[in-house]
């Protein structure tokens, strides 16, 4: 087998992943299995298909029906940022025909994981089925622009001014204490992130999702001929599911007067979702599109100036992160957090959260954002409901 992750740092097995490893071998001298018959399909000739995040293992159910036996690796408010497999996640993994990854760097623990269980099937990587280097470019505008500036092709803003504020008077205050108190962040230098050159939150832009999706279903059909049919056709209805969704949410912000569309985040995660509906983005608690990096003081202060200087209402916080450190940024720039109803962006929700779904965690987002900022939504299309 030939695995090609593209961005997918390779880092040595830890000994956590080596005792997971000895784990995963019990297990499967107990139940009688070997690495040998990790090919094997179900019992009912159904494709064993392990996904990685949440959003791909969506998809994969959308467009596999009852024509594969799924499993996801990581669990709602689970985060891909760091993640660990646990010796059922390897025995899985051993057993399947097929790896869904998304690519693009994500999956830090693939490479390890995948030695450690001995997985010999197919390997299908989302990210192959959308524009990588468009979203690397997208990724570039973002960082270039900072924490004051969000800009691509079609949106012409200049904040250049607002760049060259001096805030000094504003950060007298120290927030040693809130960055240290914060469970969910490792330190990690600003300038010294190495996240790569492509944000990795793909699906968070629907269109990029309809890629992911139909070539997830492009291989289903490749790999499982006898049912190439079935998963063409359940990949049709599902692209104009997500060709609906994008439709409507790009209606909804189009609506909103071009000075509301600003907006403050847990972490970088939604720079696709922010680009394809003209939407500014005027940073991230997390100065990083990983949630487990750490902000310093002066980013803290950065944030604060940027929400003031740019009129923003309200900072919105992912469901995979803590509030804690938002609602401090926020009580002190003078705006609501958003933390009540979370965004989903690293993870789809709990079952029966109403963003238990790719589809039903972006109109989740939408409206979200959009009641934050004193706007209504309209009815989803009957496609969607």
């Amino acid at each position: 087998m030939t695995l090609s992750l593209r961005g997918t740092r390779r880092f040595p097995q830890s000994a956590l992943l080596g005792g997971i490893a000895l784990a995963a071998a019990a297990a499967l001298t107990l139940t009688g299995c070997s690495a040998d018959t990790a090919g094997a399909s179900g019992a009912d000739g159904s494709l064993k298909v392990v996904a990685t995040t949440t959003q791909l293992t969506d998809f994969a159910r959308e467009i596999g029906g009852d024509d594969i036996e799924l499993r996801g690796l990581l669990v709602p408010g689970g985060s891909a940022h760091h993640f660990d497999p646990t010796p059922a996640d390897l025995l899985a993994l051993s057993e399947a025909d097929v790896l869904i990854v998304n690519g693009a760097g994500l999956e830090s623990f693939i490479d390890d994981a995948i030695d450690a269980s001995g997985f010999d099937g197919e390997v299908i990587t989302a990210s192959d089925g959308i524009d990588l280097a468009e979203a690397t470019e997208i990724t570039a505008e973002g960082e270039a622009g900072g924490a004051a500036e969000h800009d691509h092709a079609d949106h012409d803003h200049d904040h250049a001014a607002e760049a060259d504020h001096d805030h000094a008077a504003e950060a007298e205050h120290d927030h040693a204490a809130d960055v240290a108190e914060e469970p969910e962040a490792a330190h990690t230098d600003h300038d010294g992130h190495d996240h790569g050159a492509t944000n990795p939150h793909l699906w968070t832009s629907p269109r990029y999702a309809e890629g992911m999706a139909a070539h997830i279903g492009e291989e289903f059909a490749r790999i499982d001929t006898a049912n190439a049919a079935d998963y063409d056709a359940r990949t049709a209805a599902y692209v104009q599911q997500l060709q609906a969704l994008d439709t409507w949410v790009s209606e909804q912000f189009a609506a909103v007067p071009e000075a509301k569309r600003v907006l403050v985040s847990g972490h970088d995660s939604l720079r696709y979702f922010l680009h394809d509906y003209d939407i500014d983005f005027a940073g991230a608690i997390l100065p990083s599109f990983e949630d487990n990096a750490e902000p310093s003081a002066a980013d803290i202060d950065a944030l604060v100036a940027a929400i003031k200087d740019r009129g923003v209402t309200a900072v919105f916080v992912e469901s995979s992160m803590s509030p804690k450190l938002a609602r401090t940024i926020a009580a002190e720039a003078g705006v609501r957090v958003i933390d009540a109803e979370s965004l989903y962006a690293d993870s789809l929700g709990v079952a029966d959260s109403g963003a238990d779904t790719y589809i039903s965690a972006t109109v989740h987002n939408t409206r979200t954002i959009l009641e934050a900022w004193g706007e209504t939504t309209a009815p989803l299309p009957d496609t969607l409901q």
